[in-house]
C-alpha cells in the first residue's frame, strides 16, 4: 500500500463515523461516541512491566499473538510473516492503544495450551491465533476459563465455539457466495463433483445446504478418490445433460481443470452449463486453464488485499503468503475495536455485531457458534486472468 493509499484511507476514516479506512466497524455497540479506527493521537501508555517476551506496540490493551515460531518448516515461515503483518497493521493505525505480546505455540496442543496461559497470566484482553487447529484446541481452555476471547486463523470449524472465532477463509462462505450468485444469474439445477477427501466433504455439506437455502435443485452429486475414479464420476454428470445449469467442483485448479475436461470429453456442454470452482481457483493455474475459461469462482476483492501485498513487500522485499494478510486484519480489527468499543472492547456483543467489520479482506462478521461469514466478490476466468462479475458487498443483508 503506497503512502498515498493510506492518507486516503485515513482522510475516508475521519469522515465516517464507524466506517471508511483500511478496517471500519459495520456496526458497533456500546461505542463512547463516533469516530474511526484509526486513533486520535493521544499519548499511550509505556508496556507494562512484566510483559516479557516479543512485544509488538505500546499500547496500555494488551493483545497476545499465539504463532508456531518454533515449529519448523513452512509452519514457522508463516508465523513470521504474519508476525510482520501485525507489526504493519500497527504502523498503519496511528496511536493504537494495544500491544502485541507474540506467544510460541510450537504448533503443538500442549504449546497452544501454555501459551494461552501465559497470556492470561500476562493481563491478555483477547487472544488472536493460534494458527493450526492442534494449537487452537489447547488455547481454548486456559481462555475460556479466564474470559478471553479468541480470534483463530485456522479454518477447522470442529475448534470453533462460543468465545473461539475463526477469522480464516472457510470454506463454507466460498460455497455460500457461489452459489448464491450463480442462483440470482438464473441457474437453478445443480450438480457437484467433489473430491472425496476431507476439503470435499465440507465443501459437499456447504452446497448441500446453500442450494437448499437458494430453493434450488441438486441432480447429482459425485466423488472422486483418484484421476480413474473422477474419469468415470464425470461421465456420470455429462449424463445429466440438459437437466442441469451448473456444476460445482470445489478442487485444486489442476484437478479441478482434469475434471471440466472429462466431463467435456464424456458430452456435457460447457458453454450452457457454468462451471463453478471455491478460492481454491485463485491460482495462476487455473486462471491459464482453457478447460476453466467462463467459469465462476469466489474470492476477497482483490484491491484492498494488493495494496497489503505491495505494503508487505516494500517493507520486507518479498511475497506475503495469502494468509499473511490475516495477522494484519486480526491487529487492525483489534486496535479498532480498542478505539471505539468503549472500557470492555472484546466483549461478546460487539465481536458479535450484527453488522459486522470492513477490513482489507473485505467485509466479515462472526457467528455465535465461533464460525464467520464473509462478503466475497465473484470473479470470472477470461484470457488468463479473472475480472469480477459480482461486486463484494458492503454490508450484511438486512434481517440476516
Amino acid at each position: 500500500m503506497t503512502p498515498a493509499d493510506r492518507r486516503s484511507f485515513l482522510l475516508s476514516a475521519a469522515r465516517l463515523p464507524l466506517a471508511g479506512g483500511l478496517l471500519a466497524l459495520a456496526g458497533c455497540t456500546g461505542t463512547s461516541g463516533p469516530g474511526t479506527l484509526f486513533g486520535d493521537g493521544k499519548t499511550v501508555t509505556s508496556p507494562p512491566a512484566g510483559a516479557g517476551g516479543n512485544v509488538m506496540g505500546a499500547g496500555g490493551v494488551r493483545v497476545a499473538m499465539i504463532l508456531p515460531n518454533s515449529a519448523g518448516g513452512q509452519s514457522s515461515a508463516l508465523a513470521q510473516q504474519i508476525k510482520n503483518a501485525a507489526d504493519l497493521a500497527l504502523q498503519d493505525f496511528p496511536g493504537s492503544n494495544i500491544q502485541i505480546m507474540v506467544k510460541d505455540d510450537g504448533g503443538t496442543t500442549e504449546g497452544g495450551q501454555a501459551a494461552a496461559s501465559q497470556a492470561a497470566a500476562e493481563g491478555a484482553q483477547l487472544i488472536v491465533g493460534p494458527l493450526n487447529a492442534v494449537a487452537a484446541r489447547g488455547a481454548a481452555g486456559p481462555a475460556r476459563q479466564a474470559g478471553i476471547p479468541v480470534v483463530a486463523f485456522t479454518t477447522d470449524t470442529s475448534v470453533a465455539s462460543r468465545g473461539v472465532y475463526l477469522i480464516g477463509f472457510l470454506p463454507s462462505a466460498d460455497v455460500e457466495r457461489i452459489v448464491a450468485f450463480a442462483a440470482q444469474q438464473g441457474r437453478r439445477s445443480f450438480a457437484a463433483l467433489v473430491p472425496d477427501d476431507a476439503y470435499g466433504s465440507v465443501a459437499e455439506a456447504a452446497f448441500r445446504q446453500a442450494t437448499a437455502q437458494a430453493d434450488a435443485r441438486v441432480m447429482g452429486i459425485e466423488r472422486y478418490r483418484d484421476s480413474t475414479e473422477m474419469q468415470a464420476k464425470a461421465a456420470v454428470i455429462a449424463k445429466l445433460g440438459a437437466q442441469i445449469d451448473a456444476v460445482f467442483v470445489p478442487d485444486l485448479a489442476a484437478n479441478a481443470a482434469q475434471a471440466v475436461q472429462a466431463m467435456s470429453a464424456a458430452g456435457l456442454d460447457t458453454r450452457k452449463v457454468k462451471i463453478l470452482g471455491t478460492g481454491r481457483w485463485a491460482d495462476p493455474a487455473a486462471l491459464a486453464s482453457p478447460a476453466l475459461a467462463g467459469g465462476w469462482y469466489p474470492g476477497p476483492d482483490p484491491v484492498k488485499i494488493d495494496g497489503f501485498r505491495q505494503r508487505y513487500r516494500q517493507a520486507y522485499g518479498a511475497e506475503p503468503a495469502s494468509l499473511a494478510v490475516l495477522g494484519y486484519e486480526a491487529v487492525f480489527l483489534a486496535a479498532g475495536l480498542v478505539r471505539n468499543a468503549g472500557s470492555n472492547p472484546f466483549r461478546e456483543d460487539v465481536l458479535l455485531s450484527r453488522n459486522g467489520f470492513l477490513g482489507v479482506t473485505g467485509l466479515f462478521r462472526f457467528r455465535p457458534d465461533g464460525t464467520s461469514e464473509r462478503g466475497l466478490a465473484v470473479f470470472e476466468i477470461a484470457q488468463g486472468g479473472a475480472k469480477v462479475v459480482g461486486p463484494a458487498p458492503k454490508q450484511f443483508g438486512s434481517g440476516t
